[in-house]
């Protein structure tokens, strides 16, 4: 069996899809057989790390996490000068037959300069391009990154993209496309809590009566489109909007909500604990994902609101995952990204349509079961393992 090193940004309790993509994927790793550990930074910056040992936390089921020192970010990516010191020692001294890099992640490209991990088979999870219409300076920075992207690519043996429109529209992966294999993300449904009785009691307290409840969950910046979402609750007066989730927009985000006088009917909660989430997922009526571009390349989340039987509205991004995973009037609505009347009239068919809401949840739930589930994608990867270590 593989001895895998996942290589990526943060790890739970950093709040991300990547991040509790992997917290999910290492135990059905383990579980498959596998002898399991992961590189990644310290989500909190602390100096005083600056000359700290190499260490790992000791998780369950003997896997093994490292946190290298980080000290912020820039543009998005860790900024950590001892990374490629503890990628080489990590190596060394947890020797993986499999090097798993998740990607977007600057700091994995200090592999291609150690000599160790060259020996090692690479598989490179596809998570997203590095591109933005919406962000000038990264639109830039792609220039200084793209040479190494392209050379991390050519070291790899695999290459696993998430979805087939992904993969079809990527322009970094058209080179590569005879090394790359769609296997979805999915998530470990013992992950995701029952909501109890205080959660339940709690998040029914963030609702008005009488009022649909819509419900959004993500990291208040720029390419997902709150502004949109809560331009929107101005067209839907019988509607309450829910947003959990932090992020360098949310000044921003609370003075459009006062600006637009709708302080009572958009509340933006913060960060919430696994059981106020499944309070508020359990309790709300719409799940929306109002994303602007393939930056959200997949939508991890929507595979929670799947989970707790939730109807979607999602935007129909073209090259992207989302309008994979979502069925267009299947599995939920999908509607024009930025543009609040597209938003508002997918948000008004679904409140006007309970029995379509429903039909929605079954076969969502289903498609879930069918697709989704982190045991049959870790099979997958397994796959992809094995054909890298005979070849």
């Amino acid at each position: 069996m593989a001895r895998i090193l996942h290589i990526g940004k943060y790890f739970p309790p950093f709040h991300g899809g990547i991040e509790n993509f992997m917290a999910d994927l290492m135990p059905a790793q383990t579980r498959q057989g596998e002898t399991v550990a992961a590189l990644v930074h310290d989500h909190h910056p602390h100096w005083q790390r600056f000359f700290s040992a190499v260490q790992a936390e000791q998780r369950p089921d003997n896997q093994l996490l490292y946190r290298a020192p980080c000290y912020g970010r820039l543009l998005y990516a860790p900024i950590s000068p001892q990374f490629p010191v503890w990628l080489d020692k990590v190596i060394q001294r947890y020797q993986p037959n499999i090097l798993h890099f998740h990607l977007p992640n600057t700091s994995a490209f200090w592999a291609l300069f150690s000599k160790r991990a060259r020996h090692c088979p690479w598989v490179v999870h596809w998570h997203s391009d590095v591109i933005s219409h919406f962000h000038p300076l990264l639109k830039t920075a792609y220039q200084v990154y793209r040479p190494f992207e392209q050379r991390f690519l050519k070291q790899a043996q695999a290459i696993i993209v998430t979805s087939p429109p992904y993969l079809k529209a990527s322009p970094a992966l058209t080179p590569w496309q005879d090394k790359c294999h769609i296997v979805p993300l999915g998530i470990a449904s013992q992950r995701l809590p029952k909501a109890d009785d205080v959660a339940l009691a709690w998040a029914n307290q963030q609702w008005q009566a009488g009022k649909i409840r819509l419900f959004s969950v993500g990291r208040l910046t720029y390419y997902k489109g709150y502004e949109i979402l809560i331009r929107a609750m101005q067209n839907l007066a019988d509607a309450q909007l829910c947003i959990v989730g932090e992020g360098e927009l949310k000044p921003r985000l609370q003075a459009l909500i006062k600006t637009l006088d709708l302080q009572a009917r958009v509340t933006l909660l913060g960060r919430c604990d696994a059981q106020q989430l499944a309070g508020l997922f359990t309790t709300s009526d719409i799940y929306c994902l109002s994303s602007l571009e393939r930056t959200e390349a997949f939508g991890m989340v929507l595979l929670e609101a799947m989970y707790y039987g939730k109807p979607i509205v999602a935007s129909r991004i073209q090259g992207a995952g989302v309008m994979w995973v979502v069925e267009d009037g299947k599995t939920g609505q999908l509607v024009e990204p930025n543009s609040v009347p597209a938003l508002v009239a997918g948000l008004q068919h679904l409140i006007a349509n309970p029995h379509e809401r429903e039909q929605f949840v079954r076969q969502a739930y289903q498609r879930f079961n069918d697709l989704f589930t982190i045991e049959s994608v870790a099979e997958k990867i397994s796959t992809i393992y094995a054909d890298c270590l005979t070849h």
